[in-house]
């Protein structure tokens, strides 16, 4: 059975930092791309960030950049979200998924292909 499981979410006040965790069960990690993702209420899901196989290649959304901070391990088949300087505008449910295929070419990597979906962590930004 494929799982993809999200944690380390939480209350936050503005500035400070948080760690997410995505760890996966019954596929073979090293082959998917990874990705973040988020959405807040009454929002379209947007992609955050997201990593290749090989954890080489890295794409963050200009909202996050300089902030966040993803990799992986493919040893323990998990993807993580280093979180700094959180703000009010990062409150939203964080979705990690496992990514068939990556698209070069300057925007989001993860437009096209199946992808594998965890439930989600929330993550609440106080101001």
């Amino acid at each position: 059975q494929v799982q993809v499981m999200e944690s380390g979410g939480g209350l936050v006040q503005a500035g400070g930092s948080l760690r997410l965790s995505c760890t996966t069960s019954g596929l073979t990690f090293r082959n998917y791309a990874m990705g973040w993702f988020r959405q807040a209420p009454g929002k379209e899901r947007e992609g955050v960030s997201c990593i290749k196989w090989n954890g080489v290649s890295t794409f963050y959304t200009d909202s996050v950049k300089g902030r966040f901070t993803i990799s992986r391990d493919n040893a323990k088949n998990t993807l993580y979200l280093q979180m700094n300087n959180l703000k009010p505008e990062d409150t939203a449910m964080y979705y990690c998924a496992a990514a068939t295929t990556w698209v070069n070419g300057g925007g989001w990597p993860l437009t096209t292909g199946d992808k594998i979906w965890g439930q989600g962590t929330q993550v609440t930004v106080s101001s």
